[in-house]
């Protein structure tokens, strides 16, 4: 089976409703869809840093995900990575051990619980 690339906002909007596994350099979203085959996504926001870094994250990230998506990931189902502050200076190697625990846990069906929208809005 092979992998493709989700290339749609309504996948990326969709997998949003999925599983959420977070870890220190990115969160992993999981969602099933519907026989396509696995399929994964980058994004990293403009939070991030600038261009140069951006891309720097997808490239590993998509670099990642080509590694273990094949042998861990979950069949028929949307893959995105998004890109978490620090997750450019992190260790390429614990990356990858991270991804795997990240898609052992999504195989699990333990995800993190959602993320407090309020939060950001809070006064300080």
């Amino acid at each position: 089976m092979t992998l493709s690339t989700i290339r749609k906002r309504a996948d990326f909007v969709a997998a949003n409703r999925g599983l959420r596994v977070a870890r220190p350099g990115f969160v992993l979203l999981t969602l099933s869809n519907e026989g396509r085959g696995k399929r994964f996504g980058v994004t990293v926001t403009k939070k991030i840093g600038n261009a140069v870094v951006r891309n720097r994250m997808k490239r590993r990230f998509r670099e990642l995900l080509r590694a273990a998506l094949p042998s861990e990931g979950l069949d028929d189902h949307d893959h995105v990575l998004i890109g978490r502050e620090g997750g450019v200076e992190r260790d390429f190697a614990r990356m990858g051990v991270e991804l795997s625990a990240a898609l052992s846990r999504a195989a699990e069906g333990k995800g993190d619980p959602p993320r407090d929208r309020n939060r950001a809005r809070r006064p300080k």
